[in-house]
């Protein structure tokens, strides 16, 4: 594969251009171009019905979204996460002057460990901010029970989360907020862009003020807000996304259950089974490689597919927690987060996307026999 065009880890599906030329039409007749023009409504709207959801909020991308989320319930002081994520779930802690309290994750799909929350929680503790990683949903009842218990607010990273359902109902329905990225290397894109799932209209309202620098008409201005709207070509083109996401998520699940098989029986690598009463989106193909057993390291085998033009991705890796910003943490100290650690010295993401090719992943699995 040496000489080939090189296999990515991911590669956006993108909707018809003809269909999306006759929006951008549209855009051009109306000269609409942000500030909740009716495409950016009519796909709230559409978003909300499809996930199954009571309020969506766009953005123009999931990190402003995060940031703006915690505004938006006034968080401040510590919040539980978990350092096993891509770092701009802490960043956005870190905008907004909180101090994350890192924990250790589950030995299985690698989510926050409700265990190890319960027991980082302090009297400045104010909130929990989970990621359902790899689209995995997060041990919701347990958090939801600590959240409970102890006055906490939730807010999930479901990032890599849309369309994810659990026993017939979608995951962002949980927590008090939860946001999502419509990133181009996300299942869903709008090339950028994000959103806030809320449970109630005063929420959205609010949320909705916070991304227009805090305008709630044209003179008053009720908090410090950002600039963070989606404009009208990237709600155009997720309206277009959402006719063939199903599809998409559908060619995914074969490409997933393709890597499982083949996969199989290969010592020292291991791959991470569906969840049961899941409805997954197939957003990774993470796999695990044990060097005690498989005959070389993580590493060794990443830069051996690369070298065959195969381009995986070590999500996540390095932790954030290892990061300059916030190593000096107390709670960053290693021996506090041993799964993480080894998840992140193990992990390599595969290519999966609707596009790739049986062949291609037929010669990727080769190389890691």
């Amino acid at each position: 594969m040496k000489d080939k065009k090189p296999i990515l880890i991911s590669q956006p599906t993108l909707p018809n251009l003809d269909e999306f030329v006759e929006s951008l039409k549209i855009i051009w007749e109306r000269k609409w171009l942000t500030n909740n023009g009716e495409f950016h409504q009519e796909f709230e709207k559409k978003l909300a019905n499809y996930l199954g959801v009571p309020y969506v909020s766009l953005f123009s991308n999931g990190t402003l979204a995060l940031i703006s989320a915690l505004q938006a319930l006034r968080i401040t002081g510590e919040v539980i996460t978990t350092p096993y994520s891509f770092v701009a779930t802490t960043h956005a802690l870190h905008w907004n002057g909180i101090k994350p309290i890192f924990v250790d994750i589950d030995p299985v799909y690698g989510n926050i460990d409700p265990v190890k929350i319960e027991a980082a929680i302090t009297p400045r503790t104010t909130a929990i901010l989970p990621v359902h990683v790899y689209g995995n949903p997060s041990n919701i009842k347990q958090i939801e029970h600590i959240a409970d218990t102890y006055g906490l607010k939730v807010i999930y990273d479901a990032a890599h989360a849309f369309g994810v359902e659990e026993d017939n109902n979608s995951v962002l329905n949980f927590g008090d907020l939860s946001i999502l990225s419509f990133h181009a290397t996300k299942v869903f894109n709008t090339i950028e862009g994000g959103a806030i799932i809320s449970k109630d209209e005063k929420t959205k309202k609010r949320i909705d003020n916070l991304k227009n620098f805090g305008f709630a008409n044209e003179t008053t201005v009720v908090a410090p807000g950002i600039n963070a709207k989606m404009n009208e070509v990237q709600a155009a083109y997720g309206l277009l996304q959402l006719k063939s996401i199903d599809k998409q998520i559908k060619e995914r699940k074969v490409i997933a259950d393709r890597y499982r098989e083949l996969l199989d029986g290969i010592d020292g690598i291991r791959c991470i089974d569906d969840i049961e009463n899941v409805k997954h989106n197939y957003s990774y193909f993470p796999i695990f490689v044990d060097a005690s057993i498989y005959p070389m390291t993580r590493d060794k085998l990443y830069f051996k597919l690369k070298e065959n033009n195969v381009h995986g991705r070590r999500y996540f890796y390095p932790l954030i927690s290892e990061f300059p910003t916030y190593r000096g943490l107390p709670s960053s100290n290693p021996d506090n987060l041993s799964i993480a650690s080894e998840f992140a010295d193990q992990v390599i993401c595969l290519p999966i996307y609707p596009d790739l090719k049986k062949e291609t992943l037929v010669e990727i699995v080769s190389i890691i026999k």
